[in-house]
């Protein structure tokens, strides 16, 4: 019976509460987001259904879900079809990873609130998350039409750009944490009794501005510019499966939150763990610090939708090959320097 609960029902339990809380979030984070981008760029947001507009996004989940899938002649069957769920998929699994807080004790028995620590936890979800770009990828190529062709070369053109900068500022962190593991990442943290956002802040800000263009978001949305490619990769996907694409680029966005929390910003641990006086803020369960790190990182990614304007394509290749990547390279250089020179 042990066996049963340890092995089987309560990692059910766990990935009924992942999925369960990741797509709450995105119908919470789409409405709060219109809102915001109403009240900055001085215009109404969803206001009809419920109130302030509450009932929005319910609104639209029951009309993705009952509109017609139109699939055009043309269109390779099989790679249209499986593209958003390579997406959807994808965003979904790379949460099994994420630690949201301390081990809990219900019942005398210990749980852990994550699903699962790989000793190569970061390389598994930086190569999955890899993947998933594939859905966009596949799906704007299998479309057969030149604006979604057009915005998924775009994607494959971003994802090799930002991938690379994106990988190159985690080498720093491993120097202090000496572990590919989640959990021993932030244990390193708190053994250091430091954040490594304070010893590490330019990585930490070329990983944020890389996951910002991971995640295809404003200002480095070009796969999807509608100004310029109509809809982009998703010009010809309607119904649910237009609906797989639109959470899983806010999945995204609560996955890239997340790991910032866990990789910068001590995960569960609370602010300036190395400050004695501030021991009474240990009273606050450690969820809760998780939580609202996450939740300050993506009103970060709102409040740069909201107010910047979308790059050139020539802007966004020269951001990171001619900025990012060096800047990188330094920042390893000097951080091993560093290492060597303090052991």
């Amino acid at each position: 019976m042990s066996i049963f609960i340890d092995f089987v029902l309560i990692p059910i339990i766990k990935i009924l509460v992942i999925v369960t809380f990741v797509f709450v979030s995105v119908l919470i984070l789409i409405w709060i987001e219109r809102r915001f981008q109403g009240f900055v760029q001085s215009r109404l947001g969803p206001n009809r259904v419920g109130p302030q507009g509450i009932l929005q996004s319910v609104a639209d989940a029951i009309k993705l879900l009952t509109k017609e899938d139109v699939i055009p002649n043309q269109v390779d069957r099989f790679i249209f079809n499986i593209s958003p769920i390579i997406a959807f998929v994808t965003a979904l699994v790379v949460f099994a990873l994420i630690p949201f807080g301390a081990e809990l004790n219900i019942f005398g028995r210990k749980i852990t609130l994550y699903l699962a620590d790989l000793n190569i936890g970061l390389l598994f979800i930086i190569g999955f998350n890899s993947i998933g770009v594939f859905g966009i990828i596949l799906g704007g190529w299998a479309a057969k039409s030149k604006y979604p062709l057009l915005g998924s070369l775009r994607s494959a053109s971003q994802m090799i750009s930002y991938e690379v900068a994106l990988i190159m500022s985690l080498v720093s962190v491993l120097f202090f944490s000496r572990s590919l593991s989640l959990v021993e990442i932030v244990k390193a943290q708190q053994e250091m009794k430091v954040w490594f956002a304070f010893i590490q802040p330019l990585a930490f800000f070329i990983f944020f501005i890389a996951g910002v263009a991971e995640s295809n978001r404003l200002p480095f949305d070009l796969p999807e510019a509608e100004s310029e490619l109509v809809g982009g990769f998703h010009t010809e996907y309607s119904g649910m499966k237009f609906a797989f694409y639109f959470v899983a680029e806010f999945a995204h966005v609560i996955f890239f939150s997340a790991l910032v929390t866990v990789l910068f910003f001590g995960g569960w641990l609370r602010p300036f763990p190395n400050v004695d006086w501030l021991n009474f803020l240990d009273y606050i369960p450690p969820v809760f610090w998780f939580l609202g790190k996450l939740a300050f990182f993506v009103f970060i990614f709102m409040w740069i939708r909201a107010t910047w304007p979308r790059y050139r394509y020539d802007q966004l290749e020269m951001i990171s090959w001619k900025w990012l990547i060096p800047l990188a390279l330094v920042n390893i250089f000097i951080t091993g320097l560093i290492v060597i020179l303090v052991k």
